[in-house]
């Protein structure tokens, strides 16, 4: 058993906790990974607000993380003790139906005990102060130390820089494959992405990368517009800027609407204004934001009749495991961009100040 700093969260709406808890060695199938760098997301803080019906605490949340394998249970062959990795919250087993499916990535094999916060046996290895801990995501990476199942990790080159490529865990991962697999972008095509956070910021990426002459970007921070630009936006607007709604005025600007789209935020209106937004006869919009719990999206169904298709991405459609050592690569070889999306490196004792910058869209 290990015994090390983690980040627990006791109950919902509460700030991180910074507590000594243990881990308990890998069992048959697991790895236990010694966390070098993580980075936050919108994704723990929807749990951590209480908000999410598969929250369970107190638990450890954090699904953006890499590291090193510390050690690993009895079976294990695709990594070792000493190998870089990152955690993979969509697993990639390679056996159940999804895998085999070329068309997916939504691996099911572990899902069910994931969503309940425990590992593939239905049991914990975390625990703090004499209670069980639950773990987040099959990752839980606000802790020196977690363990994994080993469909859940994906061994990358050693030398990438970890508080870099953690990033592809999660948002960089998600944007990019949201344009290059999912929408499939094509070379000059026009895009409108909604929301300039670091999801967005990818899905730019992945345009530009793909060929699209236009990328609209779309906030109501303006503060956001010059990353947005940098990243390969050509333009940017607010929706607060015109009495008009917005999928209409982005109709006007690009003579019947955007070939792609994307929504970033998670925000059901904004998913029903960027299906709108899209040209008659062929626009796709790709959902990319993750909505809270019981939402419901509308559109008149004339907008689909009409030749617009509805879409929806996780993890980027990237089958994990095979994925994301490319993805590190690419970074590498100056493919894809990650250092830019690193806007604060913060000790992981300020951890609850990380959730407060990302709170106020810094």
């Amino acid at each position: 058993v290990i015994k090390c700093k983690a980040a627990v969260a006791w109950e919902a709406g509460k700030p991180l906790s910074i507590e000594e808890v243990e881990v308990a060695p890998p069992k048959a199938h697991e790895v236990r990974i010694k966390i070098v760098a993580t980075a936050v997301c919108h994704t723990d803080a929807y749990t951590l607000s209480g908000a999410d019906p598969e929250g369970c605490f107190p638990v450890i949340l954090g699904h953006e993380g890499a590291g090193i394998v510390e050690s690993v249970g009895e079976g294990v062959t695709k990594v070792k003790k000493g190998d870089t990795v990152i955690p993979l919250y969509i697993p990639q087993c390679g056996e159940c139906k999804f895998c085999k499916n070329p068309k997916t990535n939504l691996c099911q094999k572990i899902r069910i005990t994931q969503g309940k916060g425990v590992m593939p046996d239905g049991t914990s290895r975390f625990t703090c102060k004499g209670k069980q801990i639950y773990h987040f995501m099959g990752t839980s990476t606000f802790s020196e130390y977690t363990v994994v199942a080993d469909i859940s990790v994906a061994k990358i080159d050693a030398a990438a820089p970890l508080d870099k490529v953690c990033l592809l865990g999660c948002g960089i991962s998600t944007g990019y494959g949201a344009a290059v697999n999912t929408a499939k972008v094509e070379p000059g095509s026009t895009c409108a992405v909604f929301g300039l956070g670091g999801v967005g910021l990818a899905v730019i990426m992945g345009c530009k990368i793909a060929g699209a002459s236009r990328i609209i970007g779309i906030d109501i921070n303006k503060d956001k517009y010059a990353k947005a630009k940098e990243f390969g936006a050509t333009e940017c607007i607010s929706p607060q800027d015109s009495k008009k709604p917005i999928q209409e005025v982005l109709v006007e600007m690009t003579d019947g609407g955007v070939d792609y789209s994307f929504e970033c935020i998670g925000n059901v209106g904004v998913m029903r204004a960027a299906l709108e937004a899209c040209h008659k006869g062929w626009g796709v919009s790709v959902v990319v934001g993750v909505a809270a719990a019981g939402q419901e999206i509308s559109t008149r169904p004339f907008q689909l009749v009409t030749g617009r298709t509805w879409k929806g991405t996780a993890f980027g459609g990237w089958k994990s495991v095979d994925n994301v050592p490319k993805l590190v690569t690419e970074y590498m070889s100056k493919k894809i961009k990650v250092d830019e999306f690193v806007t604060h490196t913060l000790p992981f004792d300020k951890i609850n100040e990380a959730f407060d910058l990302m709170h106020s869209g810094k």
